[in-house]
Order: structure tokens, then C-alpha cells, then sequence
């Protein structure tokens, strides 16, 4: 049987920067004297998703629905529960701190929040700074002209390399957040909602600047984010996530014009569209809360709130099928092929001014 890899490339594509399979994370719940497991927390539960060189990733869904865990995971800052985890074809699910310690400088984040991310006791040049000592890259005058450089390209000025955390706003800060991950000249940069604490004018300029070093140096983003405007924006495929699982994966166009997951269609629901002119979209509400990770419902986790929801959505688990050309749905809908459209044709693509 030909693997994945080799089916790629005698397909003519290049090989995957990043291949995730089945990735799962459950963290254990303990109680009592002797700290006895009695549950587990399904974070991740089961996700696979390949990133290609110069590519972007959007990861989307609600507050709790295991991006975070997902992009952490596959950074091994957290260890998984079961699945692998390949970058350029090296598997590195089972790889020890020191055998991971060369590889962090291909694989750097970039945190949500630029006022916590920073530690208050170094200056703006020493935090940049610091991995290019980590890993012995630069050091003295070398390592001063290479931090004035990522200054400059991240749009600050080299004079505020000696300037404290909070002498800088907060889209400045996530500039130095920027210029701390591109330091090591890493291929893959996994965006943990890097806009999400900013103002909207402060996200236009922060999402621009990374699209410009992507086109630069090559950067492959897993770009995790709750703001579909944003994700629609920056990402070439987009993975919708619920419940620790990934309902759609798609191109952007494909998930912006016809979403084929319930769940897609209510997040692109509540979308506004910036146009006056444009036909007002039905909104759909969700009923119900969203179901505790401890005690996910059985099949579909999503059918205690799906508006088309079956009797075997309550029992049978759906798998992540191939429904056309580079879309990929879980759900009993489509289990032979896109029965219809969730929602009506939009104008995907729009720009941030």
C-alpha cells in the first residue's frame, strides 16, 4: 500500500513541511489523597492535517474546542496522548528535549497575548536576542547587528532594542513577539490568535506584516484564530475544529462559499458581510451550550446542537472523508458525496484595509 508521502510525490506535489495523524491529548483529571485518575479532559481527539512549505493553516472554532492544544502539541511544548507528529518527513511524536533541542530553531509560536508573552525584566534586544544565544547562532556585535536587522523588518527602530516590555504598546509588543520567533530563520510559525488582544487597525497591520514575511522567507503558518475576517484573510486552507476534532478542512474559497459541516455554516452565519449593498444572510443560533470535553457525546459530538441531525448521529462516530477535491467533511450528510450547500455563495478572499 503506498504511503502518503509517496502518494505525493508521484502525484507531483511537494513533500509536507509539517504531517499531523491522529493526533490526540487527553489530559488526566486526579483527585483525592493518592491523586487516583478518574476522567480525562479530550482536548485534542484525534486530528490529521498536513501544512506544505510557504502555506497557511487557519485552525478555527469556539473558546475550547482544543486549537490551542493542537498548536502546542504539535510543537511538542506539550506532549501528545497517541498519534505522530512529522516535519519534512521525520517523524518527532517520541523525540526526547535534547533530540527536539535542533529542531526548535524550525519551529518557533508566536503567543496571543504581547503583555504576558515578554518577560518585564529584559529589554526588547534581549528578548530577540535571547535564541540566537539559546543555540549558539550569534553572539557580541554579530548577534547586536542581527537583532537591529529584525527590528527594522518588523517595523521598529534599532534604538528601542534597549526599551523595556512596557514602554511599548500593544501592537509593538507583538512586533517584538514577531521578531523573537523569526530570529532562528524557522520554516513553520504556529500563530496562537496573534491578533486577537489587538485593536482592529493594530491586527490589519500585524496580519499584513506576517503575509509579507511569509512571501519572503518561505514561512509555513498553523494560524489559530476564533475571527473567521482574519482566517479568511491570511489562509490558504482553513480546518474547522469542535470538541477536539476537525468537522471540515478545505481551501478557503471552498469553506467561504459552500460550507458542507452544520457547525461551519452557524460560524459563517454570524459573519457580517461589509457590503450594504449584498443579501442579509440567515442567521442561524445554536441551541443548547457546548458539551463538556470531560464527557463528550457519543457519535457526533456535534448532534446535540445540529438543526440536521439523525438518529445515527447519536451513536455513529463520523470519519473525515474526502467529499470532493481537497474537501474534507465529518459528517453523515455527505457520506455519499455534497448533498447541498449549508449556505449561499458569499465573495471569499477580501482584503484588510
Amino acid at each position: 500500500m503506498m504511503t502518503k508521502a509517496a502518494q505525493r510525490s508521484a502525484e507531483g506535489r511537494p513533500q509536507p513541511l509539517l504531517e499531523v495523524d491522529g493526533l490526540r491529548k487527553h489530559f488526566p483529571i486526579r483527585r483525592g489523597v493518592f491523586s487516583r485518575t478518574v476522567g480525562h479532559v479530550y482536548a485534542v481527539d484525534g486530528i490529521s492535517f498536513h501544512i506544505d512549505p510557504g502555506e497557511t493553516l487557519g485552525m478555527v472554532g469556539e473558546s475550547g474546542c482544543g486549537k490551542t492544544t493542537a498548536g502546542k502539541t504539535v510543537l511538542k511544548l506539550i506532549e501528545p496522548t497517541a498519534g505522530t507528529i512529522k516535519l519534512r518527513g521525520k517523524e518527532i511524536t517520541g523525540l526526547d528535549p535534547d533530540s527536539m533541542r535542533p529542531l526548535r530553531r524550525e519551529m518557533q509560536i508566536i503567543y496571543q497575548d504581547p503583555y504576558s508573552s515578554l518577560n518585564p525584566r529584559m529589554s526588547a534586544g534581549n528578548i530577540v536576542g535571547e535564541p540566537l544565544t539559546i543555540h549558539n547562532v550569534a553572539l557580541g556585535k554579530e548577534k547586536e547587528e542581527r537583532v537591529a536587522a529584525l527590528f527594522e523588518r518588523v517595523g521598529l527602530r534599532p534604538h528601542q532594542m534597549a526599551s523595556y516590555p512596557h514602554e511599548f504598546s500593544g501592537g509593538q509588543r507583538q512586533r517584538i513577539g514577531i521578531a523573537r520567533a523569526l530570529a532562528l530563520s524557522p520554516s513553520l510559525i504556529v500563530g496562537d490568535e496573534p491578533v486577537s488582544a489587538l485593536d482592529v487597525s493594530i491586527q490589519a497591520q500585524v496580519i499584513n506584516l506576517l503575509m509579507e514575511l511569509q512571501d519572503e522567507y518561505n514561512l509555513s503558518y498553523l494560524f489559530i484564530a476564533h475571527d473567521l475576517a482574519v482566517v479568511e484573510h491570511i489562509s490558504h486552507r482553513i480546518a474547522v475544529m469542535y470538541l477536539g476534532k476537525i468537522v471540515e478542512l478545505t481551501d478557503r474559497q471552498s469553506l467561504f462559499e459552500m460550507p458542507l459541516h452544520p457547525y461551519t455554516e452557524a460560524l459563517l452565519a454570524a459573519v457580517p458581510i461589509p457590503d450594504p449593498k449584498a443579501k442579509r444572510r440567515e442567521r442561524i443560533i445554536l441551541t443548547g451550550d457546548v458539551p463538556s470535553p470531560v464527557t463528550p457525546p457519543p457519535g457526533c459530538h456535534f448532534h446535540t446542537r445540529c438543526p440536521y441531525a439523525m438518529d445515527r448521529c447519536k451513536t455513529e462516530v463520523p470519519e473525515l472523508r474526502k467529499i470532493q477535491p481537497g474537501h474534507w467533511v465529518s459528517c453523515h450528510l455527505h457520506d455519499s458525496g455534497p448533498m447541498f450547500p449549508l449556505a449561499r455563495p458569499r465573495n471569499a478572499g477580501r482584503s484588510i484595509d
